[in-house]
């Protein structure tokens, strides 16, 4: 029989040759995992949830509305120093701000079924004609009472001939109200807080206000007779749209939506819905609007209205579906387009043709 050698610094060196790969392959994983994880960090919406929802990340990818410009910039930075200023975090000041252009007749002659409070800016006369063609018309739904309204603040650099345009523009359609606060990402709290302050003092019996942004594609047909049901009589305490429970606040220091420490020390926010769209009874306006009095003022709208909403006591409802409500665009389509509420992202002349594409075809849609 043959007799084998074997040599122990060999084997060693095999052994080590074996493990090498072993080592690199674990180390380049909990790399990849490292960065994984600051990459999702880095990204998150709004707030961090445990679980990351549907659409998530698509909502990230779309691209952004081209009728945006540098105007609607925000910095995290910009946060910061207000903070400091004492501008954020201190009880709401919006009946301190004067009007520039107001409407105060709007609800004289009857009591409306739905209110649209639309966020805009001065320069933004596309997209409000657009909205005025489309799903914002007053008299879009027979024997349905729709008012119409944008709310805007001031530009930061003065601007006399925009400011004249927009005097004209309301005298042609008594749809505009402005505030003499600076109109910036930064202030959308003070500016939805000038809407509900319009509903609670020229409006207070409206059966259903929605606030919505001057972006959004709205299917009223849908909302009004699916959803709201004016044959029925109007829900009391009623708020729903994109439910957004159990996120945490974001505490990345570069994203859009960081809120510090300082503002928000909570673990968790209160339920809240998206700020891209929400509806709820006409009632609530004013009931917002008291409470906010007695609450740090939060530069992220929809979880400000979120926390005033807990200290009332209510709880936003999900709406009737999930794809009722979305804050990221919906890939069009007549049939889908048919059955939701809001979709996000649309430029002027998209809202437009993709608007009198559904009103063409839904009627084929089972």
């Amino acid at each position: 029989m043959k007799k084998h050698n074997y040599c122990a610094s060999c084997l060693k060196l095999n052994l080590k040759r074996l493990l090498l790969p072993v080592i690199i392959l674990g180390f380049v994983t909990l790399t990849y995992l490292l960065f994984m994880s600051l990459t999702i960090n880095n990204y998150t919406w709004i707030a961090r949830k445990i679980v990351i929802p549907e659409n998530y990340f698509q909502y990230f990818n779309s691209q952004p509305n081209k009728s945006q410009t540098v105007k609607d910039s925000y910095t995290s930075q910009f946060v910061l120093e207000e903070q400091q200023a004492g501008n954020i975090g201190r009880p709401n000041n919006t009946l301190q701000y004067k009007y520039i252009i107001t409407e105060t007749k709007k609800c004289q002659k009857s009591n409306p079924f739905l209110i649209l409070l639309i966020a805009a800016q001065a320069w933004q006369t596309e997209a409000r004609q657009a909205i005025r063609q489309t799903w914002g018309k007053e008299d879009f739904l027979p024997g349905v009472h729709i008012v119409r309204l944008f709310l805007l603040g001031r530009e930061a650099k003065t601007n006399n001939a925009l400011e004249q345009k927009l005097v004209t523009e309301s005298q042609e359609y008594h749809d505009i109200i402005q505030q003499d606060f600076l109109d910036t990402y930064n202030n959308l709290t003070l500016k939805t807080l000038l809407g509900l302050y319009w509903v609670a003092k020229y409006c207070p019996h409206a059966s259903y206000v929605m606030k919505t942004d001057s972006d959004m594609f709205v299917n009223t047909e849908y909302l009004v007779h699916t959803l709201l049901k004016p044959d029925q009589p109007p829900r009391k305490n009623f708020f729903t749209g994109y439910l957004m429970k159990g996120y945490l606040p974001n505490r990345n220091k570069e994203s859009k939506w960081y809120m510090s420490p300082e503002l928000y020390p909570g673990e968790i926010y209160p339920a809240f819905c998206s700020g891209t769209g929400y509806v709820f009874s006409g009632e609530l306006a004013e009931k917002i609007l008291t409470i906010s009095a007695n609450i740090r003022i939060l530069h992220l709208e929809d979880v400000f209205v979120g926390i005033c909403l807990d200290k009332l006591g209510i709880s936003p409802v999900p709406p009737p579906k999930d794809s009722d409500f979305n804050h990221w665009k919906v890939t069009y389509s007549h049939c889908i387009y048919n059955q939701l509420v809001t979709s996000h992202k649309f430029l002027p002349s998209e809202l437009i043709m993709c608007w009198k594409h559904l009103q063409q075809n839904k009627h084929i849609c089972i």
